[in-house]
């Protein structure tokens, strides 16, 4: 399973990346190679100041080694070893008419020091983080995610579009961080679905990421924009920081492990603006996401 989900994501950044790189039409991903001391690697290719693409990142990588400590007592096992491999992704737009989006498909096993598996188990989603509300960019998003789902199961996309709106959720905003998508993790074999049911259904989320995104990207790249809306799409910016330094498991997991420093904070976007008690005009478009915010919506 491993060899065979580690050549699957191998397949899916080549097609991201190229898929990216012609809707930006300038700009161009750059590959850096890495090894970890304790085992593995990864590949992180990166584009910046393109066009369309102001910052993104699409990283894979498969490590192994010896678990953690930290992880250990998060999973409540012993001494064991590991493997981990996936896919992750974040794209920062230029024009803030285009919605930031996420994304990250993982696969995770763990052996006793027999080399015996005791464990493994799936993960992953994809949420978009728009900076001005268009409803039919939500819309769209959430029917390609539900499409994907349905092929598999009934309940699929109303189960992990609700983990995904509990997850991506700033507390101490009382805000969610975007309008969704989906959201799984240790997704395990069960006496519905085997680990290769739960393989074709990862597959199937991760096919459709182009299929929810580039739609939007397309429709919304060459819209005029003020530095006004500019300054909007810096200031919400933050609060993408903050959410992911401040809740998310996976950076802060890798931040206190001695992750890879640059792949971690590669999320991150270049501009951003944190300003004192900010709060946007009465029914304006900046209110409007606002209030969307607030109250996760079923979009389809």
């Amino acid at each position: 399973m491993k060899e065979r989900f580690y050549k699957y994501i191998q397949q899916l950044q080549e097609e991201i990346t190229a898929a990216l790189e012609k809707v930006d039409g300038s700009a161009t991903f750059k590959e850096d190679i890495w090894d970890r001391p304790g085992g593995g690697g990864g590949r992180t290719r990166v584009i910046e100041n393109g066009a369309v693409f102001e910052k993104g990142g699409v990283n894979i990588s498969a490590v192994h080694g010896v678990l953690p400590d930290t992880m250990q007592k998060a999973f409540n096992v012993g001494d064991v070893d590991f493997f981990a491999c996936g896919l992750s992704l974040v794209i920062h737009p230029n024009n803030p008419m285009v919605p930031t989006v996420h994304a990250n498909w993982r696969y995770f096993e763990m052996y006793d020091k027999q080399g015996v598996k005791v464990g493994s188990w799936f993960g992953g989603g994809q949420d978009l983080t728009p900076y001005y509300l268009f409803e039919e960019d939500a819309i769209h998003f959430h029917t390609v995610c539900k499409s994907a789902c349905d092929k598999h199961h009934p309940d699929f996309y109303s189960k992990y579009k609700k983990v995904c709106d509990e997850y991506f959720w700033n507390s101490h905003r009382e805000e969610a961080r975007g309008v969704g998508g989906l959201f799984f993790d240790h997704l395990q074999e069960t006496s519905e679905m085997t680990m290769d049911n739960w393989c074709d259904f990862v597959r199937e989320v991760g096919d459709s990421f182009l299929k929810s995104y580039i739609p939007i990207v397309e429709r919304r790249k060459d819209m005029s924009f003020t530095e006004e809306n500019r300054t909007w799409q810096e200031i919400r910016r933050g609060r993408y920081v903050e959410f992911n330094l401040v809740h998310d498991k996976g950076t802060l997991f890798g931040l206190k492990t001695n992750g890879r420093i640059e792949s971690i904070l590669m999320s991150l976007p270049p501009r951003v603006q944190w300003v004192y008690d900010h709060h946007p005009e009465i029914d304006s478009e900046e209110e409007k996401l606002l209030e969307v915010l607030r109250k996760p919506v079923d979009w389809v």
